[in-house]
C-alpha cells in the first residue's frame, strides 16, 4: 500500500463524518471522493482511526457489512432507518453521494 499522507487521513475522516444518519457509502466511494488509488487505504484508515466517526455507515462494495462486524453494524444503521435484506443493505436506495 501506498504511503498515507495526514492529509488523506483527515480527508477520510471528514467524509465518513459527512454521511447523515440514515444513508451510507461504500469504501469505494469514499476512496473516490478522497482522490484515493484503492478503497483499501480507506478501510486501513477507518480500522486505524475512526472510534469517534460513524464507522457503522461505511460498507462493502456488495452492500455487505465486513463478516466480523456485520452484526453490530446491521443493529447501528436499523436504529437510523437502514434496513438490510439478507445481511445486505440496498445501495440504491440508501447510498450518500459526495
Amino acid at each position: 500500500m501506498a504511503a498515507v499522507t495526514e492529509d488523506q487521513v483527515e480527508l477520510v475522516r471528514a467524509l465518513v463524518a459527512a454521511i447523515p444518519a440514515g444513508r451510507v457509502a461504500t469504501y469505494g466511494d469514499i476512496a473516490d471522493a478522497a482522490g484515493l488509488s484503492s478503497p483499501r487505504i480507506v478501510g486501513w484508515i477507518m480500522r486505524t482511526d475512526s472510534a469517534d466517526l460513524p464507522w457503522h455507515r461505511v460498507i462493502r462494495a456488495s452492500g455487505r457489512p465486513a463478516p466480523h462486524l456485520s452484526a453490530r453494524q446491521l443493529e447501528a444503521l436499523r436504529a437510523e432507518g437502514v434496513l438490510a435484506d439478507d445481511g445486505k443493505v440496498d445501495l440504491c436506495a440508501t447510498r450518500h453521494r459526495f
